[in-house]
């Protein structure tokens, strides 16, 4: 017997041990203090890991600015979005954009050969609106992007599909006591960063405007009915804006006044803002492009991609670690692009007026 336990106990030390081996940072870890000594206010980074994802988060280079000729809208037809633009700088971001997001498949990924207006793929119709999108972002979200702004490199990298995309979780089955709802709990996936916590915390917040603030605001539960299976879907998405921008909790929070936005970081501000943001993207933008979507690249409830921190931010603090590339693009700034296109989709209804948070 005692044996057996014995070799229990070794089993259970050898896979904790593989656990820590395959999941915990190696050393060195570098802290940087930004807050008085011993409050717990500092990050901490890898240096290996700050490697990596400086080498992977690079833009790449702009072609030469031009500007020059008529407005594309006397050259080219059916330009809806760009027709303002002058005919040299529409044919640097019309390659540009080849570049970011097919450089494989070139023009033809979006266009039909030879008829370059013609709006029978579908590709092109989603290129136009997520134009629109990246204009939308620059010219409104300013509270969040700031000067920095977005390209459609910052989420594509090359690929027609961005890499960090998320789709609403299949609804595990209802019941009560015992056999109530897991809530996706215990379905480990890296949008969680493998943890047991509900994995798919972004269609409550990030499409729907569910309450994400847990925690009361009086010494007494006055009012305040989160339970703790709405405060595990408010640590899943936490855990996912932590491993989205590579930073820990006080990168936004007090260490010591999580809840109180008094002594947050500025970057809790601005991660605020960043939720209204892909909330209006994810509902106006991305949901009414659903059907224009084939059906292989939808998700198992048949949804569209949608757009978390990780799109543009994948693993650092800021998208390119701050490069301006939309600097490089007036058009993308707004400068000469019409408001909206013609055949944009309807807007989905927002039924909520405030974020709570």
């Amino acid at each position: 017997m005692r044996t057996a336990l014995s070799g229990v106990a070794l089993l259970g030390a050898f896979a904790v041990s593989l656990v820590a081996v395959l999941t915990f940072s190696h050393p060195p870890v570098e802290m940087v203090a930004t807050g008085n000594p011993g409050t717990g206010m500092q990050l901490n980074y890898v240096p290996a890991q700050v490697a990596q994802a400086l080498a992977i988060n690079q833009p790449p280079p702009a072609l030469p600015l031009i500007d020059a000729g008529p407005p594309a809208k006397t050259v080219y037809k059916n330009v809806q979005v760009l027709g303002n633009v002058s005919t040299g700088a529409f044919t640097r971001l019309m390659v540009s954009m080849s570049n970011w997001v097919a450089p494989q498949q070139g023009c033809n990924y979006c266009h039909v050969a030879g008829n370059f207006a013609d709006d029978s793929k579908y590709t092109k119709v989603i290129a136009r609106r997520m134009l629109q999108m990246t204009i939308a972002v620059n010219t409104t979200y300013a509270n969040h992007v700031g000067s920095v702004g977005v390209t459609c490199y910052t989420c594509h990298r090359g690929a027609p599909m961005p890499t960090q995309i998320w789709f609403t979780g299949v609804t595990p089955g209802s019941g009560t006591g015992l056999v109530e709802t897991n809530m996706g709990k215990n379905l480990p996936a890296a949008a969680i960063n493998n943890s047991s916590l509900p994995s798919d915390p972004f269609t409550p917040f990030l499409l729907n405007n569910e309450q994400i603030r847990d925690q009361g605001t009086t010494a007494l539960p006055s009012g305040n009915r989160q339970s703790i299976k709405q405060t595990d879907w408010t640590y899943a998405l936490m855990m996912h804006y932590s491993q989205a921008l590579g930073v820990n909790c006080a990168f936004c929070h007090n260490s010591q006044a999580f809840s109180d936005w008094s002594e947050s970081t500025p970057q809790r501000v601005t991660a605020f803002y960043a939720e209204a943001m892909l909330r209006d993207l994810n509902r106006n933008y991305m949901v009414p492009l659903t059907a224009t979507f084939p059906v292989s690249q939808r998700g198992p409830t048949g949804d569209v991609a949608k757009i978390n921190c990780a799109t543009c931010h994948q693993g650092v603090y800021k998208p390119l670690f701050g490069a301006a590339m939309a600097a490089k693009f007036p058009p993308l700034l707004g400068v000469g692009a019409t408001a909206a296109a013609a055949t944009a989709p309807m807007p989905a209804s927002d039924t909520t007026n405030a974020t709570k948070n």
